[in-house]
């Protein structure tokens, strides 16, 4: 079964027709055009699949509307739910590009060999993306070519040249 990867997120049900207001989590969002079908999987980790019979962009979020939703009450239940997509169906990336749930999780190793710590997520700041590091502590590592020299996705590992002082805070 080809893995999942989540595109929104539903914060609330709006309106009468089983419509729902949801965070975008994708950087492609006019990837929702294209998208027929999605899987909903909610917080007990239990999912379904539905097909995506509309969607709209409302400030800064999306309106979705699954087929077979058709009143307030059925949308209710899908607070908090991720709405996916497989990974078959991700954006094409170029080869030095990397999706957030594809570093999350990856060892980060120094040059020397020493562990610092797992990724658990990666900041955007409108600049160069930041690792959100656990380890002995958190740390935040710049997504940087010149620090990130090698990043090896099949094998979870993301090889780092790390500044002098920066893993001391």
């Amino acid at each position: 079964m080809d893995a999942l990867v989540a595109i929104a997120r539903v914060s609330k049900p709006r309106g009468l027709k089983g419509e729902m207001v949801a965070s975008i989590l994708t950087d492609f969002p006019d990837r929702f055009a294209s998208v027929e079908a999605v899987t909903a999987v909610f917080a007990d980790g239990t999912s379904e699949r539905f097909r995506l019979e509309k969607h709209w962009f409302q400030k800064g979020r999306v309106v979705l509307k699954l087929a077979g939703l058709d009143r307030l009450e059925d949308a209710e239940r899908f607070r908090e739910a991720d709405i996916c997509i497989n990974e078959s169906e991700a954006v094409d990336l170029e080869s030095d590009e990397y999706f957030d749930w594809e570093l999350e999780g990856c060892s980060i190793e120094t040059i020397d060999g020493e562990t610092v710590g797992k990724v658990t997520s990666v900041m955007r700041t409108g600049g160069t993306e930041i690792l959100v590091v656990q380890g002995e502590k958190e740390y935040l590592i710049p997504f940087a070519e010149a620090i990130c020299i090698r990043v090896d996705i099949e094998n979870k590992v993301i090889k780092v040249d790390i500044p002098e002082g920066l893993l001391e805070f």
